[in-house]
């Protein structure tokens, strides 16, 4: 089996040798990823910038694009036998609620729908921590990846996953959950750069709305392995009748 790894963290992450080094019991390893940090670019293609990939040791390549460019890359002929699924991590931080929305992890993955095996993206919820658990991290994926090879999904599915970022003895299980939900992002920072123009920071992401049982954040929170399935359909098909109706009243 040949597996592509990549990320959004960037070609030299932390994350991203410890998930290749745990997909190496499974098969061959090809890693793809960005150079340099493009986390929150969700699944952003490079339309008008060409893309230049470099083999910086065997099997590793560094590209000047986006996570979703590293997969759309392998899939697309660069590689002489395409991969047969993406996993992509582990990222620095989580990926719960409306933050899947954003991340650059998940849109490498979902570019991997296409194989014939679920694609996988990992995330480690420990953002700004002193120690960072990747060790966690890359055994989850590994038990996780010997119960698909033993009991297989559907393909063209995209798993998001996050890992509690403690000691994996501390680990309570794994959990099959759905989104949860944040409140809108905290305020605008403004301030000034070196020549004392005005700049704005992003605020940060803002505080958990629902993160009741059976939510990713509830999962976390009680140091569960979240699994959450992602709809790469965006069509709310329940409001279908809905517009039908609103499109039929006389203006």
């Amino acid at each position: 089996m040949r597996i592509l790894v990549t990320n959004d963290d960037g070609i030299l992450a932390p994350g991203i040798v410890a998930l290749a080094e745990a997909m190496k019991e499974f098969g061959e390893v090809i890693v793809i990823a960005p150079d340099r940090n493009n986390s929150g670019v969700s699944s952003a293609i490079s339309l008008e910038t060409p893309l230049r990939i470099t083999e910086i040791r065997p099997n590793w390549f560094q590209l000047n694009g986006t996570p979703a460019d590293c997969a759309k890359l392998a899939l697309s002929g660069f590689l002489k036998q395409e991969p047969d699924m993406v996993v992509s991590g582990i990222n620095a931080g989580q990926n719960l609620g409306d933050d899947v929305i954003y991340s650059g992890t998940v849109g490498a993955a979902i570019e991997g729908r296409y194989l014939g095996l679920p694609s996988l993206a990992f995330s480690l919820a420990g953002h700004g921590a002193d120690i960072m658990h990747y060790e966690t991290a890359a055994e989850v994926a590994a038990q996780l990846m010997r119960r698909l090879l033993k009991h297989s999904l559907p393909p063209s599915l995209v798993l998001n996953i996050n890992v509690p970022n403690v000691p994996f003895e501390k680990i309570n299980g794994f959990q099959s959950t759905r989104q949860g939900e944040r409140h809108f992002s905290e305020p605008l920072k403004p301030t000034f750069d070196g020549r004392h123009k005005e700049i704005y920071w992003l605020g940060e992401a803002g505080k958990i709305r629902d993160g009741s049982e059976g939510t990713d954040f509830h999962a976390i929170s009680s140091n569960y392995v979240s699994i959450m399935p992602i709809q790469i359909d965006l069509t709310d098909h329940g409001k279908i009748s809905l517009i039908d109706k609103w499109l039929c009243e006389v203006i």
